[in-house]
């Protein structure tokens, strides 16, 4: 059976609030993500394949996670 931990890491990115200044734009029209405020966070919700794209897309632009 699937660790749902490790199903939710492969679907999305939570990121400081305000990590995506200058770039949200881009990275919606680039991949196929939903990215929602939640708070002081920004979660982006996707497809493993797109989550892994869109996070390769934030180290080039500087933007670091876990």
């Amino acid at each position: 059976m699937v660790n749902a931990d490790r199903f939710r890491d492969s679907t999305q990115i939570l990121l400081p609030s305000g990590a995506l200044n200058g770039i949200r734009e881009e990275l919606e029209s680039r991949f196929t993500v939903t990215v929602r405020t939640e708070d002081e966070q920004v979660r982006i919700i996707g497809s493993p394949v797109e989550i892994k794209d869109a996070g390769d897309f934030l180290a080039m632009n500087g933007v670091t996670f876990a």
